[in-house]
């Protein structure tokens, strides 16, 4: 069966611990640890006391990459992605996701590639490459990240793919998960709308293919975790944040094929 897990940023403004709550009551396989500004996803034994106690495994840490976690653990994003990878090794995760390096991190992005595959040969731990979106300003679109918003240009073992992203972008979600083949390890499952922003929806309620790319993923032998990324911060009470988490496993359970 292909695990679910939920990620930690699904419950934000709320704290890992939340997340690490909601996926023990709901029924989630683990969660996926989004290592940003909640000091508690930034502390690995602190996790693992956590994931003990609600007996939630960690499926997956998302190494701190985005705009404003570029201070955590170290301001160079060389020791931040070692520091992911050390941290899934602690907590039994057998996998990382990290986005593509920024434009402006010239020497970081030279080396990205030899440095993803060096941290997986020496640890055993899948660094899953995940798919952007560009910047969006009336026709233009501008890409933040080098080489491209597309993980596949380079080349990687292994990919998380984005349907947030994929929707941001303008992306072919399908086109692009065929792109990837066997290298794709890691899905985060949300949807979106087509804005130019990231949007995290609940699965099914934007025009992404989220039913296809699950009925894909159980047909094809998928050996990696599927991981419901959405946006609660909207949420105006505990039950209208837990009702939404627990319809995106729901999808993401019936299009899987394990319900």
């Amino acid at each position: 069966m292909i695990p679910v897990g939920l990620s930690t940023a699904s419950v934000w403004p709320r704290t890992a611990s939340t997340a690490f709550a909601l996926a023990g009551s709901l029924g989630y396989d683990g969660v996926e640890v989004m290592v940003w500004a909640d000091p508690l996803s930034q502390d690995v034994p602190a996790l693992a006391r956590q994931s003990r106690r609600s007996g939630v495994p960690v499926l997956a840490v998302h190494a701190p990459c985005l705009l404003v976690t570029q201070r955590i653990w170290s301001p160079d994003p060389v020791v931040r992605l070692r520091r992911a990878v050390e941290a899934a090794q602690d907590l039994g995760a057998p996998t990382v996701v990290v986005h593509p390096p920024f434009r402006w991190q010239r020497g970081y992005a030279e080396g990205f590639a030899d440095l993803v595959s060096g941290l997986e040969e020496t640890s055993g731990i899948a660094v899953a490459v995940e798919n952007m979106f560009p910047v969006r300003r009336g026709a233009v679109a501008v890409s933040a990240f080098r080489p491209s918003i597309d993980p596949t240009d380079v080349g990687h073992r292994h990919y998380t793919l984005d349907l947030s992203h994929t929707s941001a972008a303008h992306v072919d979600a399908m086109a692009l998960a065929a792109r990837m083949g066997g290298g794709l390890r890691h899905v985060h499952l949300a949807d979106g709308t087509g804005l130019p922003k990231d949007e995290h929806l609940v699965p099914g309620r934007g025009d992404q293919p989220c039913a296809r790319l699950c009925r894909h993923l159980a047909e094809t032998g998928f050996t990696g975790q599927v991981v419901v990324e959405i946006s609660t911060r909207r949420a105006r009470t505990s039950r209208q944040r837990e009702d939404d988490i627990g319809a995106a496993l729901r999808f993401a359970r019936s299009h899987l094929g394990r319900e």
